[in-house]
């Protein structure tokens, strides 16, 4: 019944689709570090974001070819004082250096042609220190796409063992094509494009079961037209990013209904 319902519900013909507004867009993510909300990314009670909140901020507003110049110095002087003695950088000043911030600062750095302002070589330097004996880098699947990605930008993948960084990340694939956080993990959409996205950088997407993982890709998207994570899961606009980008990195975009997409991330 269900099922029945939910499919009653997207054959029906919407209102009219909305529009896309970049002019909104431009606006809101300027305004996001003055915010008052205290659930929005600016807030301060969400500090340990501003820099994460940063690079999507600034990518987006890249996106819509806004990216403007203005704020470029005061950035580069907050991310380096967010580098840490370890050589690694926080999520904000006085933070811990984690290695997904590191990355974050690197792909900031990299789109204001800025990268010679901090100290790549101690950035390099502590990400590669996180690898360990299974090739993991002290945690799952992402932080390998962080390390892998971050080390290939400066030039550096040759600190780590590079086999091994990829043994682990294959050792996360599961019978369904996809892949999970750990090996034996439940498979998950965002894990899944760490791991393409990391196989891809190496040059070992040949090593993948694409016809396999193409299915449980496609398998994703929801009545609504959004992709859910995981099986039996609601949709979530965010997953439009990480299976898309997937689908695309394996070539089977051709799989998915992208006007149905469009309207679910529309409406």
């Amino acid at each position: 019944l269900g099922m029945e319902t939910d499919k009653a519900s997207a054959d029906k013909p919407s209102a009219e689709l909305a529009k896309f507004v970049p002019d909104h867009h431009e606006t809101y993510l300027l305004s996001l570090d003055s915010t008052k909300d205290q659930y929005a990314i600016g807030f301060f009670t969400n500090e340990h974001l501003k820099l994460p909140g940063a690079y999507w901020c600034i990518s987006a507003l890249n996106l819509l070819n806004k990216l403007e110049s203005r704020r470029k110095d005061e950035m580069i002087e907050f991310i380096q004082k967010c580098q840490t003695e370890s050589g690694g950088i926080g999520g904000n000043i006085d933070h811990d250096a984690h290695i997904t911030c590191s990355l974050y600062s690197v792909l900031i750095l990299s789109q204001y042609d800025a990268l010679d302002s901090i100290d790549t070589e101690a950035v390099a330097k502590f990400i590669a220190g996180l690898q360990k004996e299974d090739g993991s880098f002290s945690g799952d699947s992402r932080f390998s796409y962080a390390a892998i990605s971050c080390l290939t930008l400066l030039n550096r993948l040759d600190l780590i063992d590079v086999t091994k960084a990829r043994d682990f990340v294959l050792r996360c694939n599961n019978i369904d094509g996809a892949f999970g956080a750990v090996p034996d993990a439940e498979s998950h959409a965002a894990y899944t494009f760490c791991c393409i996205g990391a196989l891809a950088i190496l040059g070992d997407l040949d090593l993948v079961d694409m016809e396999n993982l193409g299915i449980w890709l496609s398998q994703r998207q929801t009545l609504q037209g959004g992709f859910n994570g995981r099986p039996e899961k609601l949709p979530d606009v965010c997953y439009s990013w990480w299976i898309m980008s997937t689908c695309y990195m394996i070539d089977r975009a051709d799989l998915i209904d992208l006007p149905a997409l469009e309207r679910y991330i529309l409406n």
